[in-house]
């Protein structure tokens, strides 16, 4: 018992590792959204893996692979941090919640439903986390006028940064949890036993 537990943290470890390095690397690749998204904020993979392994080991390592990836970035990002504790709080959230879900009922339907709650979540706290704590350190460094004035570029007739958060961070935030879902659906069921150390006897493997 004691050796499978030892073989089982190892696992862990490893998995977390090389997730995280996975996901540092897709962090770095950012994809611009013109015309439906400031320039500012970008589309990236990188909680894909994170996804991967809070539904394989359980959302304690995908929570881990947001914190690693995020404090790796921090050294070659020019976002004094902030980018990065608003990027792991939002993905904290999303994989935190859907690895809980599916983990409660690891079937088809446990991993569908565990998906679009975290991601929804993930969208609704992004509003009050970006109005209350991101945006303010932004503000040190971009006015605020100027930010407001890149969302009003695209629609002209928002009035305010909370009204901006609303109508394109909201749901920007969940289409890019749901691409990161989409992926993982196609792709989980070929690592899974590769992460569990299953591989070759793959019945009853629920995703």
């Amino acid at each position: 018992m004691r050796t499978r537990n030892k073989e089982t943290n190892v696992r862990f470890i490893a998995v977390t590792g090389v997730l995280s390095a996975a996901a540092f690397v897709l962090m770095l690749i950012e994809i611009p959204v013109p015309m439906l998204i400031p320039p500012f904020i970008k589309f990236d993979f990188s909680d894909l893996p994170a996804l991967i392994g809070a539904f394989a080991m359980g959302p304690l390592c995908g929570i881990l692979i947001e914190f690693i990836k995020n404090l790796l970035h921090t050294f070659v990002s020019g976002s004094f941090g902030v980018g990065e504790l608003s990027n792991f709080m939002l993905g904290a959230v999303f994989v935190g919640i859907a690895g809980l879900i599916y983990g409660l009922n690891r079937t088809k339907k446990g991993a569908v439903t565990g998906s679009l709650v975290g991601a929804l979540a993930m969208a609704l706290f992004s509003l009050p986390s970006n109005y209350f704590i991101v945006y303010p350190v932004y503000y040190n460094f971009m006015p605020k006028d100027t930010i407001l004035a890149a969302y009003q570029a695209i629609l002209p007739s928002v009035k305010s940064i909370g009204e901006s958060l609303l109508l394109f961070n909201v749901p920007f935030t969940f289409v890019k949890g749901m691409i990161d879902v989409a992926v993982t659906f196609l792709v989980y069921k070929k690592l899974s036993p590769i992460l569990k150390g299953t591989a070759g006897h793959r019945a009853g493997q629920a995703v």
